[in-house]
């Protein structure tokens, strides 16, 4: 094993690979290195190829590993071996951007030589950059919602895509939630798929009764969150064997339906994936002849439109899309009394979630009589993404909490000050 500071080359079905301070620790608790996680793509590497190969990925990249500051790189790196392919995506502002595309175990190797944790492919493929040919079906559970609450959501969505003639293929997030991936024909934009979700996530909060929620806004939802918006024109989403930044090295499971109701996220790790593929194989190897239309999603969208159901808004960062509702969270919008409907206030910044949370923990410190009266929905986390990195903001919504008793918002809402 080489030392610290030096590197390895392996070869990885033709092709060298060299690895970088192959012994760097990227999970400090299980003590996964670098190397640890290149063996980890290649043991899995047909299924990761399924989900994420032949399509276009972001790098998110932690080189200091997890805990670390982390970044986002849409440009693949310009000193790169000639066997790794990119294309060039073009983004609404006019930018482009040469993204990786992973085809073989050493691309992803090589990806894993970078830190990249996790895969982020877009929904297309590389031969074809303005059809989708993926539908992404992400649950994410508000605050305080349990895991079997995720399961009867993923029922429910798995029941209301099978009425429109389609497949959803689960996995878990490695994180709180699920995910259920539908290949679809690529006859569609990016804009009529977004759509086809949105009805879909509104047909699954309207049989849900109160399980799940279609909500935009964090602070009007209850349940499950069918987050529609992740199928916008230039979200990513972790693909099907990726490696997330927990510090249990957990990884985004495929399942079978019989496998939903009794998984735990906490049984695949970077440690046990390779032994339950090298059993079992890829549970979403039968994903490919699976492509269904969008039609009868769409004809639904159009029937909740003529019901008063349009347009939801649109990721912030987005321009103001056509028929899209005022893009106001409600704890802004004001009623006539010029009262907000939500009585939200910003309590910490971070350039981390940990450094946010620490400001969290002394506003509630500060706080105790409040503190105990929120409920977990009433804490939001938000991430909030820049150019190439995130930060993190935390608000409070005091409507469990007496008028009376509610605390200003902090003049300076970060953890490094003292007026926190």
């Amino acid at each position: 094993m080489p030392s610290a500071g030096e590197s390895t080359t392996r070869n990885i079905g033709g092709l060298e690979v060299t690895i970088s301070n192959p012994t760097k620790v990227l999970f400090p608790k299980p003590k996964y290195t670098k190397l640890d996680l290149v063996n980890y793509y290649v043991a899995v590497a047909e299924g990761a190829l399924r989900g994420a190969g032949g399509r276009p990925n972001m790098l998110v990249r932690f080189p200091n590993g997890v805990g670390a500051p982390s970044f986002y790189q849409k440009r693949a790196p310009e000193s790169r071996p000639p066997w790794v392919e990119v294309v060039t995506l073009r983004f609404p502002s006019g930018r482009t951007a040469d993204e990786v595309v992973p085809r073989t175990p050493a691309s992803l190797a090589w990806l894993a030589n970078l830190a990249c944790l996790e895969l982020h492919p877009h929904p297309v493929r590389a031969e074809d950059l303005d059809h989708p040919d993926e539908l992404r079906v992400d649950l994410d559970p508000v605050p305080g919602v349990k895991w079997p609450q995720v399961r009867q959501v993923a029922q429910l969505a798995r029941a209301v895509l099978s009425d429109f003639g389609l497949v959803g293929w689960p996995k878990t997030s490695g994180s709180r939630g699920m995910h259920l991936f539908v290949r679809i024909n690529r006859r569609w934009g990016f804009d009529e798929v977004r759509r086809a979700a949105l009805a879909l996530a509104r047909e699954v909060e309207r049989r849900g009764d109160g399980l799940a929620t279609s909500k935009w806004w964090k602070e009007e939802r209850q349940g499950v969150f069918v987050d529609y918006n992740q199928n916008a024109k230039d979200r990513t989403v972790a693909s099907a064997y990726s490696v997330r930044p927990v510090p249990d090295a957990r990884v985004s499971a495929p399942l079978s339906w019989d496998e939903v109701d009794e998984a735990d996220p906490e049984d695949f790790t970077l440690g046990t994936m390779p032994k339950r593929f090298a059993k079992i194989g890829d549970r979403h190897a039968g994903m490919e002849e699976s492509a269904g239309s969008l039609e009868g999603l769409l004809e639904l969208s159009a029937r909740q439109e003529k019901e008063g159901e349009g347009d939801a808004p649109w990721p912030p960062h987005y321009r103001k899309q056509p028929g899209e509702p005022p893009r106001v969270q409600p704890s802004k919008a004001r009623t006539g009394a010029r009262v907000s409907k939500y009585p939200l206030i910003e309590v910490s910044r971070g350039k981390d979630k940990k450094e946010a949370l620490a400001g969290l923990w002394k506003w509630k410190k500060r706080h105790p009589r409040v503190a105990k009266l929120l409920e977990p929905a009433d804490v939001l986390v938000d991430q909030m993404r820049g150019r190439s990195s995130a930060w993190y903001r935390i608000r409070i919504n005091l409507q469990h909490v007496p008028e009376k008793l509610r605390p200003p918002s902090p003049r300076t809402p970060s953890p490094a000050r003292k007026r926190v």
